[in-house]
């Protein structure tokens, strides 16, 4: 059966379970969120699922993806077992309040939604529809719209559950909020979350998402997240995907920032069969800084596709984009990059790199910088690198008495340090360095007397190295 064909079996599939399960989709809605609901639906029918006709879509085949008979869960797991050991954290000493997802729905203990004691509102977003709805109705949908794309516009209409963050005016939330999202199929499953998170005028939050996989079913991950940052606040959010090669991400992030507000945003793909990564933020405030990161290591056939859309709509605004990337083997990826200054966005300051390093000849990135300027008064600039490892930096290693594999190894390591570096919690940046290292010494490289131990092991290997010189051939 032709791949098309088999898009439209599951298209139609996908229209007739949402149009039967209708009364469950929409049981918790306002009139109005009802209405964007149908809306949606109707795009979708339009749409059907993005192809590679679509130019943001050219370079990422979901085919093979969507090939399989998928289920949607409408109503979520009424027995979970060892609950416990499906949503342990591995992280240790990080002090984080858990929100976990199981295949697109929030469960909690006691209630579904909780307010913390600085006035912090953390929980389900379909109890937060019911629960507050002037809230959800002043932001649900209000910046992603019905979606840029069939994939958007289906978790608009039929997506019930995922998480909500509220944190008021002048609340600065003192420990990180850490949302789990897993993937437990007991067939091959088709999931839709939503999530909504809203900073207050004053406010500050530390975010922790968490994208994995608990078995190797195929599963099909579409997540839809808003997330307002009110004017003067700041958004420290962590992005972190470990998924079997078996499973498909798809992440679409909306970041909408007022004036002179702060947002980092740091993804971390470890992991995964297909991972998409969609995320737009909208500079729609004077003195807006915007910083966003990520770390690829990709191996196998794995594929990985991060496409990123800043949008400078206010003068005096700052945005630095910085990817990473370390492709093995027959890994393919992405990098589609595109900075929008508008003709009102004077003293904008935009830079955005990509650099990638490919272990193979049969490794593959297509990288896509971007730079669209209406604005005269502006310093922007884009970038894009693909190389192997540096042979004089090999050298420069090696002359100081280490093998040619351990030599491989620092040098990876300390290309993708520079974006390690950068998340600000510490247990957190400790894990994610370990888990680095072990990436690339398990899959990504094999070294029976490897240089890069983890800290969980012995006391790692001192070496007198100046790390300036440990430059890639780019």
């Amino acid at each position: 059966m032709q791949p098309l064909v088999k898009n439209n079996i599951l298209k139609e599939k996908i229209i007739g379970l949402s149009r039967e399960n209708r009364e469950d989709i929409i049981g918790y809605d306002t009139p109005d969120i009802t209405k964007i609901r149908e809306q949606a639906l109707s795009k979708f029918v339009d749409l059907g699922f993005p192809d590679q006709s679509v130019e943001e879509w050219r370079n990422t085949n979901l085919d093979n993806a969507l090939s399989y008979d998928y289920n949607l869960a409408f109503h979520p797991v009424k027995k979970i077992t060892n609950i416990e050991s499906i949503f342990k954290c591995n992280v240790p000493h990080l002090n984080t309040l858990l929100l976990p997802l199981l295949n697109g729905w929030h469960v909690f203990m006691g209630e579904a939604l909780k307010t913390l004691e600085d006035g912090t509102i953390v929980g389900s977003f379909a109890h937060a529809i019911k629960k507050y709805p002037e809230i959800i109705g002043r932001h649900f949908s209000k910046y992603s719209g019905a979606g840029k794309n069939g994939l958007e516009a289906l978790n608009t209409a039929i997506a019930q559950d995922g998480i909500f963050i509220y944190v008021p005016e002048g609340v600065e939330v003192k420990s990180p909020i850490q949302i789990v999202n897993i993937i437990r199929p007991e067939s091959n499953i088709f999931v839709q979350a939503r999530n909504l998170i809203i900073l207050g005028k004053n406010s500050k939050l530390t975010l922790v998402h968490c994208d994995d996989s608990y078995n190797l079913l195929p599963g099909f991950s579409n997540t839809v997240t808003e997330v307002f940052i009110g004017e003067n606040a700041k958004l420290n959010h962590n992005k972190l995907q470990n998924i079997n090669n078996d499973s498909t991400i798809i992440n679409s992030t909306y970041f909408h920032q007022k004036s002179n507000s702060k947002l980092l945003y740091n993804a971390i793909s470890l992991n995964g069969g297909l991972i998409r990564n969609n995320t737009y933020v909208k500079l729609n405030g004077e003195g807006c800084e915007t910083n966003i990161l990520g770390l690829y290591l990709m191996d196998k056939t794995q594929h990985i596709d991060n496409y990123t859309y800043i949008d400078h709509v206010k003068p005096n605004c700052n945005s630095k984009k910085l990817f990473k990337g370390i492709l093995d083997e027959k890994a393919t990826g992405v990098f589609n990059g595109h900075v929008h200054v508008r003709r009102d966005a004077q003293n904008t300051n935009a830079v955005q790199k990509n650099q990638n390093i490919l272990l193979t000849d049969t490794a593959k990135i297509d990288t896509k910088p971007f730079l669209e300027i209406y604005a005269d008064d502006v310093k922007c600039s884009h970038g894009a690198t693909v190389g192997q490892l540096n042979t004089e930096a090999l050298f420069y290693i090696r002359s100081r008495g280490i093998e040619e594999r351990n030599a491989e190894l620092l040098l990876m390591y300390a290309f993708a340090a520079e974006v390690i570096n950068h998340i600000s919690i510490d247990a957190l940046r400790d894990r994610i360095d370990d888990m680095v290292k072990k990436r690339l010494r398990g899959e990504l490289s094999v070294c029976d007397q490897c240089v890069l131990h983890c800290s969980s092991q012995e006391q790692p290997v001192q070496f007198d190295i100046d790390m300036s010189l440990l430059k890639t051939n780019n």
